[in-house]
């Protein structure tokens, strides 16, 4: 899931962001509303975590333009101010849920998780090949009924290439959609991931390498 955090109070945008990335996000942090739409002309979020009242453009209306630009992206919104007449102001920029200061971060990660649900395209509940399954709702996955322990990056890596049916992903998209703006372009980080996950997957392998394209998942000739 990628996530962008806009929160102008930084030391609370970063913890926000640290927390996420722990429960296996690709996390962007902002700490404004011009940055926030300079990341939203770039990059394609699941999530956008959104403080309402932010320096530069104001919140309110870069919940406007997530709304207006069809992205698909799902605005969490943050706001100090928690009457019900704010809650509804929010909800009718366009905001898909809104979460009053201060919040308890559990709440938060779960709401987070929902949002990212609603909007990633429909996948079954157990994603299955073969005898390789994962199951994103309770992050767990096996092979031949066997559990496998999978690190945050493994998994969210194996989710992509399964959730995929067969295509090609390129080490470009699995870089965007696994780490986040942090990760150097240059970085081997993919294919070191990839590396350890076909070992902790076993043979015969299952994760094709693509010349010139990318990964993806086969079955077993």
């Amino acid at each position: 899931m990628r996530v962008l955090v806009v929160e102008d109070f930084e030391v609370l945008a970063r913890s926000i962001g640290t927390g996420l990335r722990r429960e296996g996000m690709a996390v962007d942090v902002v700490l404004d509303g011009d940055d926030a739409l300079a990341h939203l002309a770039e990059v394609r979020y699941d999530v956008v975590v959104l403080d309402r009242d932010l320096p530069g453009t104001h919140g309110d209306d870069v919940c406007r333009e997530i709304a207006a630009g069809g992205s698909g992206s799902r605005v969490l919104m943050l706001t100090a101010a928690s009457t019900v007449r704010d809650r509804v102001e929010g909800l009718g920029l366009g905001a898909d849920d809104y979460l009053p200061k201060p919040f308890d971060f559990a709440e938060l990660v779960a709401r987070v998780h929902a949002l990212g649900r609603r909007s990633a395209p429909a996948v079954p509940p157990v994603l299955r090949v073969g005898e390789l399954t994962l199951d994103p709702g309770r992050r767990t996955a096996a092979r031949g009924g066997q559990p496998l322990e999978l690190t945050a990056k493994e998994f969210a890596l194996l989710r992509c290439l399964l959730a995929a049916g067969g295509r090609v992903v390129s080490a470009e998209e699995l870089l965007e959609r696994v780490w986040d703006e942090q990760a150097d372009p240059f970085t081997t980080a993919v294919k070191t991931t990839v590396r350890r996950l076909r070992i902790k997957l076993g043979d015969p392998p299952v994760v094709e390498t693509v010349r010139e394209g990318g990964y993806r998942i086969g079955l077993p000739q």
